[in-house]
């Protein structure tokens, strides 16, 4: 028997591979059939099913592309309704692949279809269980997402969450071992755990909504603090339930070559949106006026789906060299598939064409604090809420950065605008969104505010709940 947990980081997901004798099921893959073709090839196994927990919305999954590849069956759970071909399991099916065996627990509560696949070892002994996002380590699925569809409240779906955790999960014997979709940094909860599985017996005594004693108090407590999802997410619903265009032929598009002139011509004709992915630090130094900047290396496409709410969208990169073709595939991950190419020799081909260059004033947390000293600075705090409530510069504004176009009338287009977050990834992004809606006094403060905290600036603990609004 062989279970291996594909993590992929930046959009904190937890794909698996199951094999027994020559037969593999693979749970909830990305989008890239390529990893699970490499992995069933090392063995030699054949992709017998790809089983899916739910309609995901935080990315855009592979099942469909992996099924036509490898002939494998896709698995939903009861009262899923694709509009490709795949299997509708019953509630407490069983599935074998090898000596082993699936069996499909229906647990609707963050979505309808919402289903847990319990695999049996060979004797026959539950060994483990792939909650998808019915139950996180440390937490469970909101129950928000899946209101419009299945027309009910969200504490309507919470009190169904808790009816299968009860039912189906925690009835389960403690040397279980969990294994989530997604781990901490992810949107679909509130509370994950940096861990990316745990013993079910462990989650049972530490996890607080496995504690919950009564079904109303479950309900308070997993409907409380939710943040409104990301714009994306309905969209990536749909794309899920459809029939997916390959990841081959978005690359064929989004890998188009482009020269500054052609940029410029996809931005006004197309509209396209220029999205430049350097680091936060050099983008600053030198950039297309109007682009907006989202580092690759942060958690790229979950503030792409925040901030850019259609994912239909054309859009144009800006790269460092090297980077496109990983670009392209993490925008596909999330369903944006209309990349129409990117800048052929990126920035420095841009200013050898004699282009114009917009760029963003960046001081350092010492600096900040001698003109703070000052008086009369404008700063602007575009972490979290919760974030912001634990510590925060005084007189601060809040103006969280997924809400930003929210806040706008707050920003001056006169005086200095002081931007900053926790360490600098979405200051940048902040001040190219001001900067391209024309707010151009803009200085961000280069460390945010984990460099700030270093410095002599006053800062407090106490914050009036008016002010965390959206």
């Amino acid at each position: 028997m062989t279970i291996e947990q594909i993590y992929t980081g930046c959009l904190a997901q937890g794909a698996y591979y199951i094999e027994s004798d020559g037969e593999a099921a693979i749970i909830d893959p990305l989008r890239e059939t390529a990893p699970y073709l490499e992995r069933a090839g090392r063995s030699d196994a054949k992709i017998k099913y790809v089983l899916e927990t739910h309609f995901h919305a935080d990315f855009v999954s592979g099942h469909v592309d992996l099924a036509r590849k490898t002939g494998a069956t896709i698995v939903y759970g009861p009262t899923a309704k694709p509009s490709f071909d795949a299997h509708i399991a019953t509630d407490g099916e069983e599935l074998k692949v090898g000596k082993l065996t699936i069996k499909v627990l229906h647990t609707p509560g963050h979505t309808m279809e919402s289903s847990c696949y319990l695999l049996l070892d060979e004797a026959g002994k539950p060994h483990s269980l792939f909650t998808g996002d019915t139950l996180f380590i440390g937490d469970v699925g909101r129950p928000d997402l899946a209101q419009k569809a299945a027309d009910m409240t969200q504490e309507d779906l919470a009190g169904l969450l808790y009816d299968s955790l009860n039912a189906k999960v925690k009835t389960l014997p403690d040397d279980v071992i969990v294994y989530p979709a997604h781990g901490a940094g992810s949107a679909c909860g509130k509370n994950m755990s940096k861990e990316t599985f745990d013993t079910l017996g462990n989650q049972k005594r530490t996890n607080y909504a496995l504690l919950a004693e009564t079904r109303d108090q479950f309900i308070q407590e997993v409907t409380d603090g939710l943040l409104p999802p990301p714009a994306y997410f309905p969209q990536n619903v749909a794309m899920n339930k459809g029939d997916i265009p390959s990841l081959d032929t978005v690359k064929e598009q989004g890998m188009r070559a482009l020269t500054p002139d052609q940029l410029e011509l996809l931005a006004e004709s197309e509209g396209a949106l220029v999205l430049d992915t350097r680091a936060p630090q050099t983008f600053k130094d030198g950039f297309v006026p109007r682009s907006i900047n989202i580092g690759l290396g942060g958690d790229f496409a979950p503030w792409v789906g925040s901030l850019i709410p259609d994912v239909k969208h054309p859009l144009v990169l800006v790269c460092e060299e090297g980077t496109e073709d990983e670009t392209v595939t993490r925008l596909a991950r999330v369903g944006y598939d209309n990349v129409l190419g990117f800048l052929k020799g990126g920035i420095a081909a841009w200013k050898a064409a004699g282009r114009e260059v917009d760029s963003v004033t960046s001081i350092p947390a010492t600096e900040f604090a001698e003109r703070f000293a000052k008086g009369g600075l404008k700063v602007y705090d575009v972490r979290k809420p919760s974030e912001f409530e634990a510590e925060h510069v005084d007189g601060a504004a809040t103006t969280p950065l997924q809400y930003l176009n929210d806040h706008l009338a707050e920003f001056s287009k006169d005086e200095a605008n002081y931007v900053h977050c926790q360490g600098g990834y979405r200051s940048m992004i902040a001040a190219s969104m001001l900067k391209a809606r024309g707010y151009h006094n803009v200085i961000d403060v280069a460390g945010g505010f984990k460099a700030i905290a270093e410095t002599e600036v006053p800062r407090t603990d106490y914050v009036c709940p008016s002010t965390l609004k959206k």
